[in-house]
């Protein structure tokens, strides 16, 4: 039995889509889906259409079915608008249909370029330089859109965002002590100097805007036959916030020249792609917001990032989270530390 056998009764499933019109008969083909998150996303066809169901991991967190609903508004929110993203179809905010809140969308036809680049794109440094430029274009379509309008103005707290974000992180990071097996932040370089840098140096002010919260290459999908965005996936950190911070969040997870690879981008052949300034230019050229302090948003998301990374390794060192994805997570946190340190020196 596969795991997702486990978790979705398609007899169920089935009852729940003739109750909300989507098809009759049997559920057909089902296959599991892979990527790099944790969520279940299963493949099927019933009456000819294809679909997708998304659902929280067999070990859910206690927010894991808020997340989902969260994802279901916003991805209902998108549609018509210029952002790339998978079209929603139907959800189901209750779990007590399948253990868990669930809901179902359009199949994306493209590709994920942490996984693998088809023979067109690994053969066209055009196509790859156009890769890098039309993920800016993504999250400058997102910017863009009234979120108030869009009935999304509860969706975040974008008052004091920027001002909370230093030291809400670095209390995370201090709440890990509470895990004795954790060595602690001594291994982690310069957090109190990236801290302090970054409240000595945060914006005075910002436009509002959705931002997708975890913006790289592993979370979107390219279309097959050019450089172009198919999606943005993985919505599960949205929020109303700063959307430069996406951009950050893109440029701290992208590769340096002659410099380490960086956590979650693992594309070959890079050569092509643009380099770090020219994303930053084409996002001045694409959008009305100010990017003059982008080496604060760029320090910010290595910050955020390496912390969240480093709650794996706490979790390993408890036992609950195997010690080989501790440990590798770990050494991808400090190197986010470390380049940290680098930008603001």
């Amino acid at each position: 039995m596969e795991p997702w056998q486990e978790l979705i009764d398609l007899t169920l499933l089935a009852r729940w889509m003739d109750q909300e019109g989507l098809g009759q008969g049997p559920i057909e083909n089902p296959r599991a889906l892979g990527g790099g998150t944790q969520n279940i996303l299963l493949f099927f066809e019933r009456a000819g259409r294809p679909y997708v169901l998304r659902r929280p991991p067999p070990v859910m967190r206690m927010n894991s079915n808020d997340i989902m609903r969260r994802e279901m508004r916003l991805l209902a929110a998108l549609a018509g608008t210029d952002v790339p993203h998978p079209a929603f179809i139907r959800g189901c905010p209750e779990p007590r249909l399948l253990g868990a809140s669930f809901y179902l969308m359009e199949p994306v036809d493209g590709f994920n370029a942490t996984v693998a680049l088809p023979t067109l794109h690994a053969q066209n440094e055009t196509i790859r330089h156009r890769m890098g430029l039309s993920l800016i274009d993504g999250i400058c379509a997102l910017g863009r859109i009234d979120y108030e309008a869009k009935g999304l103005r509860n969706f975040g707290k974008p008052e004091n965002f920027l001002q909370r974000q230093p030291a809400r992180w670095l209390s995370q990071l201090e709440g890990y002590a509470t895990t004795p097996e954790w060595p602690g932040p001594s291994g982690l370089p310069g957090v109190t100097k990236i801290a302090d840098w970054l409240t000595r140096h945060t914006p005075e002010t910002f436009q509002p805007g959705i931002m997708h919260g975890d913006y790289h290459l592993a979370n979107v999908m390219f279309r097959h036959d050019s450089g172009e965005l198919a999606a943005i996936v993985d919505w599960e950190l949205a929020t109303i916030g700063d959307p430069l911070l996406d951009l950050g969040w893109l440029l701290a997870t992208w590769p340096e020249e002659g410099g380490p690879e960086p956590y979650s981008v693992a594309v070959h052949p890079w050569s092509g792609f643009p380099r770090a300034q020219e994303l930053v230019a084409r996002y001045r050229q694409m959008s009305t917001r100010d990017v003059s302090a982008i080496d604060w948003y760029a320090v910010l998301a290595c910050f955020k990032l390496a912390i969240i990374l480093e709650g794996t390794q706490v979790r390993a060192c408890a036992g609950a989270a195997p010690k080989q994805t501790g440990d590798r997570l770990h050494a991808h946190a400090v190197g986010l530390f470390e380049r940290a340190e680098r930008w603001i020196s």
